[in-house]
């Protein structure tokens, strides 16, 4: 497939079809990914991939500890506190197109619903745990943010080579939000930060939600351009 078709395809899937994606064809995927960039070579990267008993195990855990223990459990990546213009102003953009015309806030129940579809993975038969060594990270003076920049080119290569395999992804801070369930489950040492998981599997394009794109800002409003 060709590389802008790729990126013109690719969104975040919310609803997949239960079909096993094959071990060999996630192999493939992961390394091809790692042609990414990244500062001096490091390759700061690494994937734990969980699907069948043991991704059942973790939604399970995750599904039963609920949402409300997120207020109590500290991320291993920091999210946002705060939400400034123009950010807000997207956030609620895209509340609105999903909300397709309904005026009403969402009831508690619906968001809690909406979480546990999240916990779930949104059905995605299996998921892409990013790793990271603390160690490179977390440094004595600071935050290397460059290893996380590296680990987004990562990323954004897994879910655009999906793209080019007919698979969906979705990337979810929420897949992450108990690392000690996931750690439990993988045996993930504690030296390595649990980052970001991505579901990935075939996309149900009969619901709805499929046929969602988001709406990206015009380019003016993000680029300036000098000396031409």
């Amino acid at each position: 497939m060709d590389v802008i078709q790729a990126i013109k395809e690719r969104k975040s899937i919310r609803a997949f079809k239960p079909d096993p994606v094959k071990l060999d064809l996630l192999k493939t995927i992961i390394e091809q990914a790692q042609r990414a960039p990244s500062w001096a070579n490091t390759q700061p990267w690494e994937f734990a991939v969980a699907a069948g008993k043991k991704l059942k195990a973790i939604e399970e855990a995750f599904v039963k500890r609920g949402a409300q223990a997120m207020q109590n459990t500290p991320a291993e990546v920091a999210r946002p506190y705060e939400y400034p213009e123009p950010y807000i102003s997207r956030i609620k953009s895209m509340q609105a197109q999903e909300n397709r015309g309904r005026t009403s806030e969402m009831t508690k129940e619906e968001g809690e619903a909406r979480m546990m579809d999240n916990f779930r993975h949104y059905g995605a038969p299996a998921c892409i745990y990013l790793l990271v060594g603390k160690n490179f990270l977390l440094q004595s003076q600071g935050v290397n943010v460059w290893a996380m920049y590296d680990c987004g080119s990562a990323v954004q290569n897994i879910m655009l080579l999906a793209v080019n395999y007919g698979l969906g992804t979705i990337a979810q801070a929420m897949a992450v939000a108990y690392p000690d369930i996931i750690r439990k489950e993988l045996g993930i040492p504690e030296d390595k930060l649990i980052a970001l998981g991505i579901a990935i599997g075939y996309p149900d394009r009969d619901n709805p939600i499929t046929k969602d794109f988001r709406e990206r800002v015009p380019l003016d409003e993000i680029a300036r351009f000098y000396g031409f």
